[in-house]
């Protein structure tokens, strides 16, 4: 049996900021991932997600800019879109495996699973640790219908050698939307499939109403309201059979059906009951340090802990405070204020802090500065309908409480609405600053 201060499963953002920490201060760790080293924003995600949004935007400021002083039909090459993206992904694993070897981190390739609260069996070797850190992210929450097997996942989708012709999305949230306008502007016909009543719930409904003209230009159909019952397997292809309250069933014919319903922190093949890792719900039972509440030994971080947004900047941070509280004891917590979410739609929408409907519930009294905004110049230079804004200030103090927004340049804007709201910034610091023009951050301003 091998000894090790730590060991870290999973070998995502969350285990390398972590790994990287307590290596520092000379600990022996140890990492075990059954999937190729890198985690899934580098691998399966955020990275390579971006790198095919890259030739939609070009397609897109194409095609806006058109009878403007460009002229000419540009398209998406998939194969070759896909290429590209894999000049990014292909060295990961090998990079992130040689990065550990030089700083002298044990990888293990394999399936880790508890053998005791302080023990992990991975392909047949027992390793004890001192510590343990869950970094194991997550996976799609089972669909739980009749042909789940035909349905693909997120991480099938972004290593299609070519695009089929139908594609239905099953879900109506980031994934949804955007692969949704990926594969339409490289000529998919796209049907998304959504329970709830209307796309990006966790957005506003006014930006997102803003931004669904978008989609049905691209001639995505959206269908709100609708449950998937089964999925089913022709001759033709795929059938994905929905039901709608008040409304006739639906049957949606595909070549590809995707998964894009939510996911759930990976906990399925630890076995934490023989971890004494306590469990609720499929989630982790920690403390306000990121530990295990039934094993003090045991610590998780990003989306296998589950307490802040599913983003991999939140990874991060958790991972640096479960390396501070490993190497000066547990008094440290995750801080999640301030933390932006982007729709990598083009164009994107972007939240960070309240919702208005949150900060009524709070009680607080606060003040709305939102409008559709595409005569603005930051909108009119590229030919964009869609740009708008909703800030919410608070009223005595003038902090912001929140802000969202959607539209050119709004995955980056959104940035400074986060600083503001992570320290204490007012709206006014935010009108005094002096913004380079002509950029999107100088509209912040008069978004205040």
């Amino acid at each position: 049996m091998i000894s090790y201060d730590l060991i870290v499963i999973g070998s995502g953002t969350a285990a390398q900021v972590a790994v990287a920490k307590v290596r520092a201060a000379g600990w022996s760790v140890a990492v075990i991932d059954h999937r190729p080293f890198g985690g899934t924003c580098a691998l399966r995600g955020c990275d390579p997600k971006k790198m095919l949004v890259s030739g939609e935007e070009a397609i897109d400021a194409a095609r806006r800019m058109a009878g403007h002083g460009v002229e000419g039909a540009l398209a998406i090459d998939w194969p070759a879109l896909m290429a590209f993206k894999r000049t990014f992904t292909d060295p990961i694993p090998a990079k992130q495996e040689h990065r550990y070897a030089e700083l002298g981190v044990d990888a293990f390739q394999g399936l880790a699973h508890f053998v005791g609260p302080d023990t992990i069996e991975v392909d047949g070797r027992t390793l004890q640790a001192r510590h343990v850190l869950i970094a194991t992210g997550a996976r799609p929450v089972p669909l739980g219908i009749p042909g789940e097997e035909q349905v693909s996942t997120s991480d099938d989708f972004l290593e299609l050698d070519s695009l089929p012709r139908r594609i239905v999305l099953i879900g109506g949230g980031y994934v949804a939307a955007e692969f949704s306008h990926l594969a339409a502007r490289a000529g998919a016909e796209v049907t998304i499939l959504q329970r709830a009543p209307r796309l990006l719930p966790q957005f506003d409904p006014d930006l997102v109403g803003w931004l669904m003209p978008r989609f049905y230009e691209l001639g995505i159909a959206v269908e709100t309201g609708a449950t998937v019952t089964r999925v089913e397997r022709g001759q033709g292809g795929l059938l994905v059979h929905a039901s709608r309250p008040g409304a006739p069933d639906l049957s949606v014919a595909a070549d590809l059906v995707v998964h894009a319903a939510g996911r759930g922190p990976d906990l399925e093949t630890l076995d934490l009951a023989a971890g004494e890792v306590a469990v609720q719900d499929g989630r982790l039972q920690l403390d306000d340090h990121l530990r295990s509440l039934s094993n003090p030994r045991v610590f998780a971080a990003g989306d296998a802990a589950g307490g802040g947004p599913p983003l991999t900047p939140v990874s991060s941070h958790d991972a640096k405070v479960v390396a501070a509280n490993l190497l000066d004891g547990a008094s440290h917590r995750p801080d999640y204020r301030g933390v932006p979410s982007v729709v990598f739609t083009v164009p994107p929408i972007t939240a960070v802090g309240l919702s208005e409907a949150e900060a009524r519930r709070r009680g607080l009294v606060f003040r709305i500065n939102a409008a559709s905004t595409p005569d603005w110049f930051t909108a009119r230079r590229l030919a964009e309908r869609v740009y708008g804004h909703k800030v919410l200030i608070e009223e005595h103090s003038d902090l912001v409480l929140g802000a969202h927004l959607v539209g050119p340049g709004a995955d980056e804007v959104i940035n400074l609405f986060g600083l503001a709201i992570r320290h204490g910034l007012t709206a006014a610091d935010l009108r005094s600053t002096m913004f380079a023009y002509p950029t999107g951050a100088s509209d912040v301003g008069y978004m205040l």
